[in-house]
């Protein structure tokens, strides 16, 4: 897929209303598209120095940025406003790193090109989206389903937003465990150490190791900085194995794997809702939104139920079989199977999943509070106990 490609970056001086100068770094197609983006943000351009187009970084269309970008066209096009004008408005909404593409797209569709297209050609959106685009480009909607797109950013924001709650704060907790205990093993057990040993008492073997660990992260904190280092570029480079394996971790914790299947069913009926409100058939839509689904026994059910039902099966029955949904959201869809209004039943079960989600998520956090002291206590409160213990009985150790 082709990206805007002839994007590179600027070091600009500019002009601000009150006669001032500024400077800064953008990317933009030439030096006249970084004048015109400057003038929106009511800047003079005066200076630019042209970079090497390699280091122009990839924008990203974030899910605020979708957001944004459909809300507006949403608002605009049912309003009447032609598509060139509404793409003019709608770069001034967006972030500053998908304004060239904005302004991109909207030089493509000047030109002729259809919208679904455009959005192809500029290569930020996802494969649900364009096919969003195209389904309503043909039946004449693009401002409803820019709005049911908006929707599904939000929810897909709110259910990201739900699981970086539940993961922020362990994460803090532990890492301000561990730097405490950092502390104490560096900064505090080598000295108790050495003034256990200076008035000749015992130092059980536990307490020793913290000892001569301590005493190593002293002496050699290069070595042990280089390798905290290279455990990090590991995982960097090794990202998708780790980010798999944590995956596995986590949905094999009673706790943890309803809120991950919960979590993947709202995103799967998210995506559902909008494609099939847009037009898109029942087939093509199931092959878009699974590719959103990644809980291994969901997204294969829903796998197999789509190669069935292209090869002719009965979709009523096929539901049935995908055991990884409650049987309520089952049954629930096999009557709107047969009433034929399954995307109200999408739409439905999207905004049931979320609200489910929040249940969840709520009690994994009263679950998760006891659970991280009780963890902490374990990390510090085992120094501490090393060192106490050893402390209280030296009188009776001194020889």
């Amino acid at each position: 897929m082709s990206r805007i490609g002839t994007v590179s970056p600027f070091v600009y001086i500019a002009a601000t209303p009150k006669g001032r100068r500024t400077f800064g770094l953008r990317q933009a197609r030439s030096e006249r598209a970084l004048a015109d983006n400057l003038r929106r943000d009511k800047l003079v351009l005066l200076r630019t120095w042209k970079l090497p187009a390699a280091l122009a970084s990839v924008p990203r269309l974030t899910l605020k940025d979708q957001v944004e970008l459909n809300s507006q066209l949403s608002m605009l096009l049912t309003r009447g406003v032609p598509l060139v004008e509404s793409l003019e408005v709608t770069a001034t909404v967006v972030s500053p790193g998908m304004q060239p593409v904005v302004e991109r797209m909207r030089e493509l569709v000047q030109g002729g090109t259809s919208f679904a297209d455009a959005c192809r050609k500029v290569g930020v959106f996802d494969e649900i989206t364009v096919s969003v685009y195209q389904a309503a480009e043909r039946t004449g909607d693009l401002g409803g389903s820019a709005a049911q797109l908006a929707e599904t950013a939000r929810r897909q924001q709110a259910i990201k937003g739900k699981a970086a709650t539940v993961m922020l704060y362990p994460s803090v907790v532990l890492t301000i465990a561990v730097c405490a205990a950092l502390v104490l093993i560096i900064g505090v057990v080598p000295r108790i150490g050495e003034a256990m040993e200076g008035a000749g008492a015992k130092i059980p073997g536990y307490t020793r190791v913290l000892v001569e660990v301590g005493r190593f992260l002293q002496a050699e904190w290069l070595w042990a900085l280089a390798g905290v280092a290279g455990v990090a570029i590991v995982m960097v480079i090794a990202r998708r194995q780790v980010v798999a394996a944590m995956g596995r971790f986590s949905r094999s914790l009673p706790a943890l794997k309803q809120v991950i299947l919960v979590q993947e069913s709202a995103r799967f009926f998210s995506v559902m809702a909008a494609l099939t409100k847009a037009g898109v058939p029942l087939a093509d839509a199931l092959g878009a939104a699974i590719g959103a689904v990644r809980h291994p026994r969901l997204h294969a059910q829903l796998r197999t139920l789509r190669t069935r039902l292209v090869e002719g099966g009965v979709l009523h029955g096929l539901i049935d079989k995908v055991d990884a949904l409650p049987l309520a959201t089952r049954r629930l869809l096999m009557a709107a199977e047969r009433a034929g209004d399954l995307d109200t039943a999408f739409d439905g079960l999207a905004r049931d999943m979320a609200d489910e989600l929040d249940r969840r998520t709520s009690r994994l956090m009263a679950l998760l509070e006891p659970a991280v002291i009780v963890v902490m206590f374990l990390i510090i409160g085992s120094l501490v106990l090393a060192l106490m213990i050893p402390m209280m009985t030296m009188s009776n150790q001194i020889t």
